[in-house]
């Protein structure tokens, strides 16, 4: 449980500081609009290249949607593990299914962003999170603060 709760506080702090605007259309999954959330702000006179604020905002609203679909998906798992096997291995096959489209999502919007720090951080975000293959347990924290850090730095917010 203590694992689950690391895991919970890295994926609050992707939500938090993955946000640069709210310029894009979202990508996830099922065309919901995303819920607002407390994102920093980009100073003004911050001087960014083409289309990276709306990477960021799009960056922002997926890394929201994952982390309330882990959310969910762990409460899944958590319950599945009281229904016996078949439970367990669709719970696991879900949470794979999400992590993939997490990892395929910033891929996608690293290909998008023209600003070279922009993509790398997007790019290595997309591996650490591929990785993970499905075992979220297995997310590196300090690791992914790294990423964060060098994607807030990215969009313009130190």
């Amino acid at each position: 449980m203590r694992r689950h709760l690391t895991i919970v506080a890295v994926l609050g702090t992707l939500l938090i500081a993955a946000g640069c605007s709210d310029d894009a259309t979202p990508t996830w999954g099922d065309g919901a609009p995303p819920t607002p959330s407390a994102q920093p702000s980009v100073s003004a006179s911050v001087v960014l290249p083409p289309n990276t604020r709306s990477v960021c905002a799009q960056a922002a609203r997926t890394s929201t949607k994952f982390s309330e679909t882990y959310l969910a998906d762990l409460k899944l798992q958590l319950d599945a593990a009281t229904k016996g096997e078949s439970a367990k291995r669709q719970a696991q096959r879900k949470i794979s299914r999400d992590v993939q489209t997490y990892s395929a999502a910033l891929t996608q919007m690293a290909r998008r962003a023209a600003d070279a720090a922009l993509k790398r951080a997007l790019t290595l975000m997309s591996r650490e999170v591929k990785a993970l293959k499905g075992d979220v347990t297995k997310i590196n924290a300090d690791k992914m603060s790294n990423l964060t850090a060098t994607l807030d730095k990215a969009c313009g917010r130190a």
